[in-house]
């Protein structure tokens, strides 16, 4: 009988459990067979720190060793990576190849999926906290992106089962944008699907732009009103915040100085308004003004790229969730990388307020669009996600009282996407 993946939000993993297991199992021989081929130059840079550094070299051993025995053979009924040779190997597969569509299941973030039961443990939060693997982490993600935006990532743009042009692909992206037809809503060089769509890469299909007209900014001219900032589902809505809170326990309170890495403005936003919200895969990956106003100030903070709360993983004695990053989510907005975009809203009522771009696991490339001093209209392009979405916070100082508009949804890991540009809230 096929098992659901409890918690796929953002539909980044398959909630087919029969297909997961299915891909974990091709990936791993797939990366056995590919034993003898020489490791990529980042991926061969994370194995020689691993092994140069006693620390690291025990911790890494530790966080396979950690994964209790009765998840050792067959965790879920799913394969795991058991050691760290094997998850180089596996890394090293990855990062040569683009995601596919598959109409049964997906794995849209292939790397957090092999990661999944090392990540869980103690010594696997200590792992991928640590700031020399992330830097390594980074250089083999950054390999990957540049490959994801080369024309030989567009093999996966065709319209076999596994193609994202498929019929099938292109009327679930479709229906995610709540439209009848891709070429209507989204932005092509080409009609012709044997040409790509006009696409040049992965990277170009996937940032892809709404043609004009499509999502259109709701009460333009009312300053009171503030716009979604991007396709994406209400998640948590959190008020009085404090400067420092211990963000690790069950409850993932918000902690200011965290999430703003001690940035010197973070002190006006104590005591103020957060409103977080996460995108799915199948979404538009850009970021948009939620009000008008100048960008005074704009820059990405480095991350980790592959931890998550130890609340999730077994040091709870739940057993990992395949997709415990979605229940991380207000944990990631003080660890993962992420950009910083602060606004002075045109609206003395609003004044002062901050966007922040949460990336989680592969969805880490955070791409900030605008400059400091530049002039935005609410709506106006920000930047964007690479590789798909992630989740994203807006923060409001206390004087500015926000009242949200959430679409007769209440926020959490079941909502549904509010569409970019319309209103989120209005400022009274």
């Amino acid at each position: 009988m096929k098992k659901n993946i409890q918690y796929n939000v953002g539909q980044w993993l398959p909630s087919d459990q029969e297909f997961y297991n299915k891909w974990l199992k091709k990936v791993l021989k797939e990366a056995e067979s590919e034993e003898n081929q020489k490791l990529l130059p980042p991926v061969q840079a994370l194995k020689n720190l691993i092994e140069s550094d006693r620390y690291l070299y025990n911790i890494t051993q530790m966080m396979f060793d950690e994964i209790p025995e009765k998840y050792v053979d067959t965790p879920m009924g799913t394969p795991q990576v058991r050691n760290y040779r094997q998850m180089l190997l596996m890394l090293n597969r990855i990062i040569q190849r683009a995601p596919e569509f598959n109409t049964t299941g997906l794995v849209r973030t292939p790397i957090n999926a092999i990661l999944d039961y090392p990540m869980a443990t103690k010594a696997g939060y200590v792992f991928f906290m640590n700031p020399k693997i992330n830097e390594k982490l980074r250089d083999i993600l950054n390999y990957w992106g540049k490959y994801l935006q080369t024309p030989a990532s567009t093999y996966v743009l065709n319209t076999s089962k596994n193609g994202w042009l498929s019929d099938y692909a292109l009327n679930e992206m479709s229906k995610a944008a709540d439209g009848d037809n891709f070429t209507t809503i989204f932005k092509c060089e080409s009609d012709d699907r044997e040409k790509h769509l006009g696409f040049t890469s992965w990277d170009n299909f996937f940032t892809r732009l709404f043609n004009p007209g499509i999502r259109p900014v709701q009460d333009p001219e009312d300053p009171n009103s503030i716009a979604n900032a991007c396709e994406s589902a209400p998640f948590r809505i959190a008020r009085d915040l404090p400067m420092k809170a211990k963000f690790w326990i069950k409850g993932q309170p918000y902690s200011l100085m965290d999430l703003l890495h001690n940035d010197p403005w973070t002190s006006k936003f104590e005591g103020g308004t957060l409103y977080q919200a996460f995108l799915s895969a199948l979404s538009y990956h850009r970021w948009n003004s939620p009000v008008s106003g100048t960008i005074v100030k704009a820059y990405n903070l480095p991350g980790s790229y592959y931890s998550e709360s130890l609340y999730q993983g077994f040091a709870n004695e739940r057993g990992a969730d395949p997709v415990a990053a979605n229940d991380s989510q207000a944990f990631l907005t003080a660890t993962a990388t992420r950009a910083v975009i602060f606004i002075k809203a045109d609206n003395p009522k609003i004044g002062l307020m901050c966007f922040v771009a949460v990336g989680m696991s592969e969805v880490s490339s955070d791409e900030i669009t605008v400059r400091v001093g530049q002039h935005v209209n609410k709506g106006d392009q920000l930047g964007m996600f690479h590789f798909g979405g992630s989740t994203h916070v807006l923060l409001f100082r206390p004087e500015t009282q926000v009242e949200f508009n959430l679409h007769d949804q209440e926020p959490g890991l079941g909502s549904s996407n509010i569409k970019v540009r319309e209103e989120i809230a209005r400022v009274k």
